[in-house]
């Protein structure tokens, strides 16, 4: 059975006084927001922002109500943009989709033209929401560590967080490139699954989230950090002189309880990692490299796939942490 041209599913959060709801809901096309193109969503995915949205943990959305999910691939049905036909295949991360304009938990969405991307060859819809934000923000912090002069000769660069999607992206790719990657993890039983996507090293994150010195021992060549809070501070404090951290999560905490003392006295630079408004041409790069460094047959190892009904379950379960890598919602069948 086809899906009606006009009524689609989609989740919706709305937010009444004190009352905050989400639930899969039936729209009328006639709803969606202005846009010069609408595309028949095949695949989205499901990242920790998207679970704060569906779940109202933390005020992720900015305007309601609201069509969660900050990643989204289908089909072109309609445009008025002379840069895309109906038929292309899109893909689309961040712009403000689920925070400020409706996103990719739905069957269908009207969208700005320039927040575009064709399809990379030789991705499937499926591989590149499996890579989504995630793969995507992974590959912007290496870039900007690279910018800052990191190279596989300097030493050891840490993970936090790596059992997440950005880690597990992170990791696969650093390796690809020749890194020796330290995967810190509070699932230390999943060593076995970071060291086959590359990790040279798993580590326990208690080393890391816990109040710590101004100054620790110095290992980390350079770090990526999806975590926050006292991690953050813990990895600054241990860098290396003169090293960078590329900060892109906060998924202990907002919080950054440290002192000033490795950027004043060893050098070090926080590096903040934007991947929702970064600029096309930046995003253009980031997407070629990683389908020239990935090594695609690991996506299939840090993806799930679920239905887009599951959305709000399986929410819950990567707020709980019980999640490993990336969750692919299938939404065309």
């Amino acid at each position: 059975m086809g899906i009606n041209t006009h009524m689609f599913k989609a989740w919706l959060v709305s937010n009444s006084g004190d009352q905050y709801t989400a639930a899969l809901t039936e729209l009328d096309e006639s709803q969606l927001p202005i846009g010069d193109v609408t595309i028949r969503i095949a695949n989205s995915a499901l990242n920790y922002k998207d679970a704060l949205a569906l779940t109202g943990k933390a005020p992720v959305v900015r305007r309601f109500p609201m069509v969660p999910g900050v990643d989204l691939a289908g089909i072109v049905e309609q445009s008025s943009s002379a840069k895309f036909n109906p038929g292309d295949k899109v893909i689309l991360n961040g712009w403000e989709i689920g925070e400020v304009h409706w996103g990719g938990l739905s069957e269908v969405a009207r969208v700005k033209s320039e927040w575009l991307i064709k399809l990379p060859a030789p991705l499937t819809l499926s591989q590149a929401m499996a890579i989504g934000t995630a793969g995507y923000t992974a590959m912007l912090a290496i870039m900007a560590l690279e910018s800052f002069g990191l190279t596989p000769e300097r030493g050891e660069v840490l993970l936090t967080g790596a059992s997440g999607g950005v880690g597990g992206f992170a990791v696969n790719l650093l390796a690809k490139l020749g890194y020796d990657v330290v995967a810190s993890t509070g699932r230390v039983q999943e060593s076995a699954y970071l060291k086959s996507l590359g990790a040279k090293e798993v580590i326990d994150r208690a080393q890391f989230s816990g109040p710590g010195k101004a100054l620790g021992k110095e290992r980390w060549a350079g770090a990526i950090d999806s975590v926050g809070s006292h991690t953050l501070a813990n990895v600054c404090a241990t860098l290396k002189r003169g090293a960078a951290v590329a900060s892109c999560g906060m998924a202990q905490g907002i919080d950054f309880p440290a002192t000033v003392a490795p950027f004043i006295i060893r050098g070090v630079t926080l590096i903040g990692i934007d991947s929702v408004l970064c600029p096309m041409t930046e995003r253009l790069i980031a997407w070629d490299r990683l389908v020239h460094t990935l090594d695609i047959n690991k996506i299939s190892e840090i993806t799930h796939s679920r239905p887009l009904s599951e959305a709000m379950s399986t929410a819950e379960e990567i707020l709980a942490g019980k999640i490993r890598g990336r969750v692919v919602l299938d939404v065309l069948y």
